[in-house]
């Protein structure tokens, strides 16, 4: 049998051939096999197929099932580096992810698809339904993050034009465009967003910023500063302690709900609550919030049977805050 001119990938081919077109519901007999390989103007005989699929198994990790069904015998890819349905659960993800643009998420699922059969593929070809609009709008982000964990990994500072949005819907830099200068201590993930968690040495605290909201980040060659802040750092302390990443100071605020409600507090501040029962089929916890309109908007969002019931200091700001939202109406 005459040799194709592509013979010296053959191997190549065929593990490409298998993990594409063979699953645990579809496979291909050695015939198949070999037509397939003719498609890249290869040759193939049946004994050299066999050794292939050792060596495919033995140094390259991919499992080669042998099933045999009256006079056919069938071969098809086992195992793989991920299964259908956490390929599935990745991709649901990433097409809920509003860090994610749409743009990104098109070019991770198309990527997705490699790691199944053609046939498991169609599949995928499902949608999460998420608003376009809430969708991530700077397509940077993904080399900002790579920026911040070189800098993590080099122990370096990064600079930045740190952006908000205006009534022309652009983001422009914030400070008349000076940049930022920080030592980056951890990337953490909070109400759908990407937050740097840094030291700003000029200010002498801890703050964070949006990463989306980072524009023409680069890596400073100068060491970090602030790691006294960060030896025992807790973020998961950090993040509810700054109540969906708003600023406000920090109190110890004391919540009363009818207990129907308890989930929704379970969700926001995890497991770990004390929930103490305060009569009539209600209950209340007591948790560390930055106190700010912001949190003070979400209590009200829970609806009139949700009350804020201590310090008396943050009970007063919220009836506060309330009467001028009230009195803004009828002036």
């Amino acid at each position: 049998m005459a040799k194709g001119s592509n013979q010296k990938l053959k191997l190549s081919y065929l593990c490409k051939i298998m993990q594409e077109k063979t699953d645990d519901e579809h496979r291909l007999t050695l015939a198949q096999i070999i037509k397939e390989l003719q498609k890249y103007d290869i040759t193939a005989e049946r004994k050299s197929l066999y050794d292939d699929f050792k060596v495919m198994e033995n140094d390259l990790g991919i499992e080669v099932i042998k099933e045999t069904e009256g006079r056919e015998t069938f071969y098809h890819v086992g195992s793989r580096a991920f299964e259908l349905a956490e390929v599935k659960l990745l991709i649901d993800a990433i097409q809920s992810s509003k860090f994610i643009s749409k743009s990104k998420s098109d070019e991770l699922i198309k990527k997705m698809n490699t790691f199944v059969s053609e046939h498991q593929a169609k599949q995928l070809k499902r949608q999460v339904y998420v608003n376009d609009r809430i969708k991530t709008m700077n397509e940077s982000i993904y080399y900002s993050v790579d920026s911040i964990h070189n800098a993590l990994m080099n122990n370096k500072q990064i600079e930045f034009l740190y952006c908000a949005w205006t009534l022309d819907k652009k983001l422009e830099p914030k400070k008349e465009g000076k940049k930022y200068i920080v030592s980056p201590w951890a990337l953490t993930w909070a109400d759908e967003n990407y937050y740097l968690v840094a030291y700003d040495s000029d200010a002498g605290k801890v703050k964070h910023y949006r990463v989306d909201k980072m524009m023409k980040l680069s890596v400073v060659d100068k060491k970090r500063e602030g790691e006294e802040h960060f030896k025992n750092f807790d973020m998961t302390t950090y993040a509810l302690e700054n109540f969906s990443m708003f600023g406000g100071e920090i109190k110890r605020v004391h919540i009363e709900f009818p207990n129907e409600k308890v989930g929704i507090f379970i969700d926001r501040f995890g497991k770990d609550i004390s929930i103490r029962p305060a009569g009539d089929g209600r209950s209340m916890i007591a948790v560390d919030v930055a106190v700010s309109l912001q949190f003070f908007g979400w209590i009200f969002s829970l609806g009139n049977d949700v009350r804020i019931i201590g310090p008396d200091a943050v009970v007063e700001k919220y009836k506060t805050e309330l009467q001028n939202c009230l009195q803004a109406f009828t002036e």
